[in-house]
C-alpha cells in the first residue's frame, strides 16, 4: 500500500498502524495549501477477509465523533472517502497528524516520569475527558492507555502538551441504551464493567489512572499484584500519600467506589481529596463492640462541633472550663507573692546597707527576670487553657492535636503522619456505682495510637461520655478503623 494515491489526493508514504481489518498510515496531501500542514493520517477499513459490520460501525462512530468534535489535544477530522478500486476496496478516514512519540515509545526508550510529570499528564487528559464527557450525549473514549496517548513540545520541568488519539473504539453514553453490547479496549487498562460490554464516564477514568500506574512503576497493569480485583501497585512506585490514594479511587473496580466523572476526579486531584469510606454494613451476628464502632450518634446538647468531608476530620472541642483558669490564677498568686517576699527581704536589706554589693544586685535581678518569666508562661498556659479550644484534626497527610487561640495554636503533641495510626483505644478510666448496685462509667478516654504517640481526649466537666463516643463513633468512620472498647465487668 506505501506509495498508493487515495483519491487522487493522499499519498501513503508510512504505516503506522496494523490492527484487524484496519490500518493506519502516514500520508501527504498534495492538495494541501499549506506545506508546512500537508502531513495527514489516514485510516484504511478494507472490505477484505478480515471485514465485519462491528468494524464498520466502529469506523463510521469514530469518523461521526471527531466531525463533531474541536479540542486542541484531539485530532481533528478532515475527510471521509469510499474507495472502490480493483486493490482496495474500503473506507478512509482522513484526521490532522501530531509529530509526536507515544507514552509507550517514551517508556520503551528508557524514559522515566516524575509524580510532578505525571501530574500533568494528568490534569491535562482530564481536561480533554471534562470536554467529552460535556458532549450530549457523553462520549467515551474506552480505549485510554500509553499508545493512545502523544507527548510534545517537553520543555524544562513541563511535561509538554497532551494529545488523546485513536477514537476508534469511541462510544456515545445514549448508544448504550437498548443497543448491542460491544467489548472493546485493552486488557489490563479495562475497568472490570467494560468486559461485560457496559461503560459510563467512570470507565475512561479507571483506564486513565491504570495508565498513570504504568507510567510510575514501569512495569504493565497486567504485571502488578491485586487484590479483590484492585491493582496494588503502592510498593512499586515511589509516590505521596495523596497522589498514591488519587490513582487508587481512580481504580476502584466497583464503578460505586470508583470517581464518576472527570471534573470529579479533577477536583480531588488539585484538592488532595482522599476517599471516603466505604459503607459498613452490620450483620446480626456484629459484636455489641463492633456495632459502636459503626454507629454515629450525636448528642443533643453538645457544643463539640465535627467537620468531616472526604479531605480531612476536626473535632474541635470548646473552652474546658473554670477550673483551669482557677488553678492558673492561684499558681500566678502564689509566684507574685514569692516575688514581693523576695523583694520585701532585699528591701530590708537595703536599709542597713545603702549600696548593696553588686552580688545581691545580680542575685535580686536573676530572681526577678525568673519569676517574671514563670508568671507570663503561668499567665500564658492559663488564657490557653481557659479560652483556646482543642481541635483535633486528621487529614490525608497528618494528626493533630492542638490548642488554637485567637489564631494561635499550639500542638499538644508533635504532629504524626497518618499512616502511622495503628488503633483506635475508648476505655473508662473512672467508674462510679449508684443507688441501685449498678457500675456507672463517669469518665471515659479515647486514645488515637501511632508508631510514636498517643492522641487521646478524656471525658470531663466539659466533654461528657456520651460525647466521647460520638467523637470515637465519627474517627472510626472516617478512618475505616475499629475501635477496641474495653468492658466493665462484675465481680
Amino acid at each position: 500500500m506505501l506509495g498508493k494515491l487515495l483519491g487522487d489526493r493522499y499519498l501513503l508514504q508510512e504505516q503506522l498502524g496494523n490492527e484487524i481489518g484496519r490500518k493506519t498510515f502516514l500520508a501527504l496531501d498534495k492538495l494541501a495549501s499549506d506545506s508546512a500542514y500537508n502531513s495527514v493520517v489516514v485510516k484504511l477499513l478494507s472490505l477484505g477477509n478480515n471485514f465485519s459490520w462491528q468494524h464498520l460501525k466502529l469506523f463510521t462512530r469514530e469518523a461521526d465523533t471527531l466531525k463533531q468534535l474541536n479540542h486542541p489535544a484531539i485530532p481533528r477530522y478532515l475527510d471521509y472517502l469510499e474507495i472502490n478500486e480493483p486493490d482496495f476496496k474500503g473506507f478512509v478516514l482522513v484526521q490532522t497528524y501530531i509529530a509526536a512519540e507515544n507514552l509507550e515509545q517514551n517508556l520503551k526508550a528508557g524514559r522515566t516520569f516524575s509524580e510532578i510529570e505525571v501530574t500533568q499528564i494528568a490534569r491535562a487528559l482530564l481536561d480533554t475527558l471534562i470536554y467529552l464527557q460535556a458532549q450530549e450525549p457523553a462520549i467515551m473514549h474506552r480505549d485510554i492507555k500509553p499508545s493512545n496517548i502523544l507527548l510534545a513540545n517537553r520543555s524544562g520541568n513541563k511535561v509538554g502538551d497532551v494529545y488523546l488519539v485513536d477514537f476508534g473504539s469511541v462510544q456515545h453514553l445514549a448508544a448504550q441504551e437498548g443497543g448491542t453490547i460491544t467489548v472493546v479496549g485493552t486488557y489490563g487498562y479495562m475497568p472490570p464493567e467494560q468486559f461485560g460490554g457496559r461503560t459510563n464516564p467512570a470507565s475512561d477514568l479507571y483506564s486513565l489512572g491504570a495508565t498513570l500506574i504504568y507510567l510510575t512503576t514501569g512495569r504493565h497493569p497486567t504485571e502488578l499484584p491485586q487484590e479483590n480485583l484492585q491493582i496494588q501497585f503502592q510498593s512499586f512506585a515511589n509516590l505521596s500519600p495523596a497522589f498514591s490514594d488519587w490513582l487508587a479511587w481512580l481504580t476502584e473496580p466497583s464503578l460505586e467506589q470508583r470517581l464518576p466523572t472527570a471534573a470529579q476526579a479533577l477536583e480531588a486531584l488539585n484538592n488532595q481529596q482522599i476517599r471516603p469510606s466505604k459503607p459498613h454494613q452490620i450483620t446480626p451476628s456484629t459484636s455489641e463492640s463492633e456495632a459502636l464502632n459503626k454507629v454515629a450518634t450525636k448528642p443533643k446538647y453538645t457544643n463539640i462541633s465535627c467537620c468531616k468531608n472526604t479531605k480531612y476530620i476536626e473535632i474541635t472541642i470548646p473552652t474546658p472550663g473554670l477550673e483551669f483558669a482557677l488553678l492558673g490564677l492561684a499558681i500566678f498568686i502564689f509566684s507574685f507573692s514569692l516575688l514581693a517576699l523576695d523583694y520585701y527581704k532585699y528591701s530590708k536589706t537595703y536599709e542597713y546597707n545603702f549600696f548593696p554589693s553588686t552580688l545581691e544586685i545580680l542575685v535580686a535581678f536573676v530572681v526577678f527576670i525568673t519569676c517574671a518569666l514563670a508568671i507570663l508562661y503561668v499567665i500564658f498556659s492559663g488564657i490557653f487553657s481557659w479560652f483556646g479550644k482543642t481541635k483535633l484534626r486528621i487529614d490525608c497527610n497528618r494528626i493533630s492535636l492542638e490548642k488554637e487561640l485567637w489564631g494561635f495554636k499550639r500542638n499538644l503533641l508533635p504532629p504524626s503522619n497518618t499512616k502511622s495510626i495503628k488503633s483506635l483505644h475508648k476505655f473508662p478510666v473512672k467508674c462510679i456505682t449508684n443507688a441501685a448496685g449498678d457500675i456507672m462509667v463517669s469518665a471515659t478516654k479515647l486514645e488515637i495510637i501511632t508508631v510514636t504517640h498517643k492522641y487521646f481526649l478524656r471525658s470531663n466537666s466539659n466533654i461528657s461520655p456520651e460525647e466521647i463516643d460520638w467523637i470515637a463513633a465519627e474517627i472510626s468512620e472516617w478512618l475505616d478503623l475499629s475501635i477496641d472498647s474495653d468492658s466493665i465487668f462484675l465481680n
